[in-house]
């Protein structure tokens, strides 16, 4: 008797139940993938967002919030609170370096574009900029702007080209290097000019500061705090609030996934269920011709393992190709804004494509478990007896 050869044909005979039960699995697995894959990759670009932003202390006005501490990394419209003459205190501390940030919004063709107000020759030093065409600012208050990598590829605009903001049109000098964070979707304008046109009486949003001395960062926050009437958080701090702020988002999906994989499991029980009530007679025939129990429940322990292994592996392939084609559309998302597609590509590795065909392996054989049993223990009288 060839075992895998029975299995097969008993699994097609009834195709349209097979695909239906397959179908569950596929779907169940499908969604965990591209789930988890995308809270990987989002996960992954935070931790080098928070990278990237050059500081080892953010300091934010008391009483912000963790969704304002999140838009602090994506770069998102933020309340300008600080008043300047705090930002000059901080920067009078020996040992650190302080820049303000006052970030504001703008549209391009109708698309939302971050503006940030800077004071430019600080900046540049303190992120380490390069020119990829054209020039920097030449004074601090210069009515121009200077565009990220992205911003000019996206909109088709050079050095030289024009755009308006806030009614007043403001020439392009010059585009950022490619720098792969939230700066090439950035349009940047000194900090005083920013100030005017968005009618902002001498405040920034927050301020990125850089300390000398990593391992005296307390004594820093301290020093801060007591000179001036804000809040700071290192950036360690801030990645892990952000993070608990994603983990839990992605928790949540996670678990709506794992709901349609439990009710899949139930579709298998079902499937094999009605499969023994169907096949009595065949497993009398099996038991006439000398198989065991043992023989029996290998049969249909082996159909259920089959669903899982083939529900897993296309689910595994349009959770990849959902991840894949989808990543864009969730980069349109203000949340996601600052992420690129690649990034969610990037959250595919072999441990994680064996450990979903591991689990999908697994819950099928655990589904497969009762019914094999009773499939094992028909009497050969209950078998002949069926019609």
């Amino acid at each position: 008797m060839n075992i895998p050869k029975l299995v097969f044909k008993n699994l097609t005979s009834k195709k349209s139940r097979f695909v239906f039960t397959l179908s569950g699995i596929t779907i169940g697995i499908a969604s965990f993938v591209t789930l988890v894959s995308l809270g990987s990759g989002l996960k992954a670009e935070i931790k080098r967002q928070a990278g990237e932003i050059g500081g080892n202390l953010i300091v934010t006005p008391k009483g912000w919030c963790a969704y304002e501490q999140v838009s602090v990394l994506i770069g998102e419209k933020l309340p300008e609170a600080i008043p300047f003459d705090e930002f000059e205190k901080i920067a009078s501390i020996k040992g650190l370096t302080a820049v303000p940030y006052l970030t504001e919004r703008t549209a391009i063709k109708n698309n939302p574009v971050p503006v940030i107000g800077i004071l430019p020759s600080e900046m540049k030093a303190f992120k380490k900029w390069e020119i990829g065409e054209g020039t920097y600012f030449e004074s601090q208050n210069e009515n121009a702007v200077i565009i990220g990598f992205s911003i000019a590829k996206q909109f088709e605009l050079k050095p030289g080209d024009e755009i308006t903001i806030r009614k007043q049109i403001f020439l392009i000098k010059g585009v950022l290097k490619e720098t792969g964070t939230k700066d090439d979707i950035a349009i940047f304008m000194p900090l005083s000019i920013a100030q005017k046109i968005y009618g902002i009486d001498n405040k920034v949003s927050f301020i990125a500061v850089k300390v000398d001395d990593i391992s005296k960062i307390n004594e820093y926050i301290l020093k801060i705090e007591d000179i001036a009437n804000v809040s700071v958080v290192s950036d360690k701090e801030l990645l892990k609030s952000v993070l608990s702020i994603v983990g839990t988002v992605s928790l949540t999906l996670q678990t709506i996934a794992a709901v349609a994989i439990l009710a899949a499991l139930f579709g298998i029980i079902n499937t094999m269920m009605m499969a023994i009530y169907e096949r009595k007679r065949e497993i009398g025939i099996l038991q006439a011709i000398g198989c065991t129990r043992g023989t029996i429940f290998i049969i249909f322990l082996f159909e259920s393992l089959l669903y899982g292994f083939l529900g897993g592996v296309l689910g595994l392939v349009i959770g990849i190709l959902l991840s894949y084609f989808g990543s864009p559309y969730i980069s349109q998302n203000e949340f996601t804004a600052f992420l690129k597609g690649g990034e969610f590509r990037d959250a595919f590795n072999l441990s994680l494509i064996i450990g979903v065909l591991g689990f999908s392996v697994l819950i099928s054989l655990a589904s497969g478990l009762y019914p094999a049993y009773r499939a094992s223990k028909i009497t050969p009288v209950e078998a002949i007896a069926y019609e």
